[in-house]
């Protein structure tokens, strides 16, 4: 049996495998986010680990002679939180998470600064990243710099918590702008970049190996043996490609969280930093992938069923009720709430509607929601360049998966085949799975794609006024940004 841990950003989620690959228990907690000022989000990291006990008891009382079976456990994790530790193993402050763009500043800087950092990374300067952020506290909680130890990425806060290991794997390292994607180890270059060694660093292993062995207290509280193993695991998106089995050159996944990721798989690294494109180690050994990630995505959706006092179900329903002329004449939404990574690497943009009148209903400002994010995705699509070629067929994960009218949607927009898995097949599965390799698990077993739930193939007779609405989108894109300047802050 494989225990597979995915920490999100609004939830902790957590399975159990088995060596048949089904899954026999999962559970997840309630994770929520801070923001105290305007561009930051930031989260407790012991709010994490307390959420991970509550997980591990629940699936004790799910599943308790599955779980006395636990062979390995596999992490993943949000990617660029920047948690840091003092020589005790003390948390200096809150995690400063991946859609916090308060160092847009110190990204101006290293751009000027250290042009090789671009080169060597293989990605743009983008204040989501880990080394800005680092910058940010040298620059403003100077005292709080002076005592790091430390500096880890939320999974491996967690590995640490679990086997007092330090320890993190290229496919998370790498979207912290100090790791040499191409040789997949840190750089001292770019670490120097911003005053940080490599010892202050974890250090690395491929998500599919063995990076430490679970503490021998916690084995005998959680009821567990003794040698249970901790994968090296990987970032959210790459552990979700394992968990869909997007492996191979090609491969292709569309999450809908609380970002909105494309991603696709490469047997080479494949970098064009100037596109805002990410290009990541994959989270299995030499293999890479391009990822176009924006901000705000089925968080969007969250967002506009807060402000209207409407369930997510509730307004999906409604909005499936509506005709594709309705559709048409519906406002087009800006989905910048955070910001705005691919293609723009934007902090600075926000979120509005465009063409309300007083017959707009509830259901076209859901629709308007979940398009302008659909709009986003396909930005995202144009800038792959050869890769989006490759593309034949995306796997739909994360909560917005649920949805066939969103699904759909993206099938249209894109022009390309989708398809959903069942509702498990998230980073937690990724997770597991690499746990399971990290047992000697074989790969082309493991790593298989898992059944599939629904198709949507793309409807051409919508593609026309789809595409229309979405060359207005841009335009709007670029207006906002001309009026932007005569806003205040």
């Amino acid at each position: 049996m494989y225990l597979g841990i995915d920490i999100g950003t609004s939830e902790l989620k957590a399975l159990l495998l088995d060596e048949q690959g089904e899954i026999v228990a999962s559970q997840h907690a309630t994770l929520t986010v801070q923001r105290p000022h305007p561009h930051w989000a930031e989260q407790d990291p012991h709010a994490w680990w307390q959420a991970t006990c509550q997980v591990v008891a629940a699936l004790r009382q799910q599943a308790p002679q599955a779980w006395s079976s636990v062979r390995a456990i596999g992490l993943s994790g949000q990617m660029h939180g920047a948690v840091l530790l003092d020589k005790s193993g003390n948390v200096l402050r809150p995690c400063i998470l991946w859609n916090d763009t308060r160092s847009a500043p110190e990204c101006d800087d290293l751009r000027v600064r250290h042009p090789e950092m671009m080169a060597i990374s293989g990605n743009m300067i983008m204040p989501g990243f880990t080394a800005p952020k680092l910058l940010w506290v040298a620059r403003h909680e100077p005292e709080i710099f002076q005592k790091v130890d430390k500096v880890l990425l939320p999974k491996d806060y967690l590995r640490w918590r679990l086997s007092g290991e330090f320890v993190s794997d290229p496919s998370d390292a790498a979207g912290t702008l100090w790791l040499d994607v191409a040789k997949r180890d840190w750089s001292e270059t770019l670490l120097a970049a911003t005053d940080l060694r490599r010892e202050q660093m974890p250090r690395l292993v491929e998500g599919s190996a063995v990076s430490g062995v679970l503490r021998a207290s916690l084995a005998t509280e959680w009821g567990l043996s003794a040698d249970v193993v901790i994968a090296g695991g990987g970032g959210d998106n790459a552990t979700s490609a394992v968990g869909v089995g997007a492996i191979n050159p090609g491969d292709a996944l569309i999450s809908l969280g609380t970002s909105g990721v494309i991603f696709v798989v490469n047997d080479a690294l494949q970098a064009d930093p100037t596109s805002g494109v990410h290009a990541f180690c994959h989270a299995l050994p030499a293999r890479w992938h391009q990822m176009s990630v924006m901000l705000s995505a089925a968080s969007c959706l969250r967002w506009i069923c807060n402000l209207l006092g409407v369930t997510e179900s509730q307004l999906m329903a409604e909005m499936a009720r509506l005709s594709d002329e309705e559709k048409r004449r519906a406002p087009i939404f800006l989905p910048y709430l955070s910001g705005e990574r691919t293609p723009h690497n934007d902090p600075h943009a926000t979120g509005s509607f465009f063409n309300l009148r007083h017959e707009t209903c509830r259901a076209l400002l859901g629709y308007a929601v979940i398009e302008g994010v659909t709009f986003g995705l396909a930005d995202g699509m144009a800038v792959l360049g050869t890769a989006r070629d490759t593309i034949t067929c995306c796997s739909l994960t994360g909560g917005g998966a649920r949805s066939p009218l969103w699904a759909q949607l993206i099938a249209d927009v894109l022009q390309v085949r989708v398809v959903t898995h069942p509702a498990s097949s998230s980073g937690a599965l990724g997770a597991a799975r690499l746990g399971w390799l990290a047992k000697g698990g074989e790969e082309q077993k493991v790593c298989r794609k898992p059944p599939v739930l629904h198709a949507f193939e793309p409807d051409d007779a919508r593609h026309p006024w789809l595409a229309q609405r979405l060359a207005l989108f841009r335009l709007l894109y670029q207006q906002q940004q001309q009026a932007r300047e005569l806003l205040p802050g």
